[in-house]
């Protein structure tokens, strides 16, 4: 019994010592359906720097978005995946989207910008943004290999999880999940 409960005060005081790890458990703990795929990070690592852009070339940097929780997808017009996904990411932005959390696409690879603006609206997404990494930079110096991936980002802009694949991110497993993470501040 007293080992437990030593256990149990040193495991609260690193979880005190060191909220971001105490959350990332939470949020593991937290994982079901869809969001069991997620792949969590022992400790954060460093996001991308390379810029990608705007839909009308104007330069943005992962590190625009500090401050927030960020759920950064990697998609492409041609992805069947990333096509089922794209509604359900906005309806996530939709239910979750603020002062402290923003989902953020970016079609990366050959994604002509008209192909871009046919996607989101054959699919009737309008809140989303159309955010473009044409020669597949940022995508490649973050390790994204396949389409679609989900890299979710703290608001030191750094990635604590990754998701390869598609999933259902307006269902209630990936808002528990991302929940958890944020610590209640979504």
């Amino acid at each position: 019994m007293k080992r437990f409960a030593l256990a149990a005060l040193y495991t609260a005081l690193t979880a005190l010592a060191n909220p971001s790890l105490a959350d990332v458990d939470a949020a593991k703990a937290a994982a079901s359906g869809d969001m069991k795929k997620m792949v969590f990070h022992d400790s954060p690592k460093d996001a991308g720097t390379v810029d990608f852009m705007t839909f009308d070339e104007a330069p943005l940097n992962l590190a625009d978005w500090q401050g927030k929780w960020v759920l950064v997808n990697f998609w492409a017009t041609w992805c069947a995946p990333c096509r089922h996904e794209m509604p359900m990411l906005s309806q996530l932005q939709s239910d979750l989207g603020g002062e402290n959390f923003e989902v953020v696409t970016i079609a990366t690879s050959r994604n002509p910008p008209a192909k871009i603006e046919g996607f989101f609206e054959e699919i009737g997404v309008t809140n989303l943004p159309l955010h473009r990494d044409p020669q597949s930079m940022l995508a490649r110096q973050m390790g994204v290999l396949g389409l679609p991936v989900t890299v979710v980002l703290d608001p030191e802009g750094r990635e604590v999880a990754r998701l390869t694949g598609d999933a259902d991110w307006s269902g209630q497993d990936a808002k528990a999940l991302l929940a958890a993470l944020m610590g209640g501040e979504g």
